[in-house]
């Protein structure tokens, strides 16, 4: 099948397949005239890259899971790490967000909001 057929079939936008193919997480076969040809192994890696990708995995955590996932005899201890540190940037990243968040509120509630160009809001971006 070609790249809009395998973009059906698999979920993913022909762009996010070329994209993918360009930094070697997927190798589809050329066709004699130098089409790609997209097989039943290569939907299922665009299923399973969908998949990592839609858990937040970064692109090179996905290369290294797709790596351990076509070796049979990989421990699955490694594949638990790399999802364990994953687990981590995300705990990271909401404790980030709920810091910027709570920032936020406190500068809501000390700006007016009203007709006076006074702002605690734009004072605190510019680093007043």
């Amino acid at each position: 099948m070609n790249v809009g057929e395998a973009a059906l079939a698999s979920g993913l936008p022909a762009k996010t397949i070329r994209y993918y193919e360009e930094i070697g997480l997927i190798a589809p076969e050329r066709a004699a005239n130098g089409y790609r040809t997209y097989g039943p192994d290569d939907i299922h890696r665009l299923h399973f890259l969908r998949r990592a990708r839609s858990l937040g995995f970064p692109v090179e955590d996905c290369r290294q899971l797709m790596a351990l996932y076509r070796d049979k005899g990989r421990s699955s201890q490694s594949v638990r790490d790399i999802a364990v540190a994953h687990v981590e940037a995300i705990d990271r990243k909401l404790r980030e967000l709920e810091a910027m968040r709570a920032t936020l509120r406190t500068l809501i509630e000390a700006c007016h909001g009203d007709h006076r160009p006074d702002c605690p809001i734009l004072d605190d971006i510019a680093g007043d």
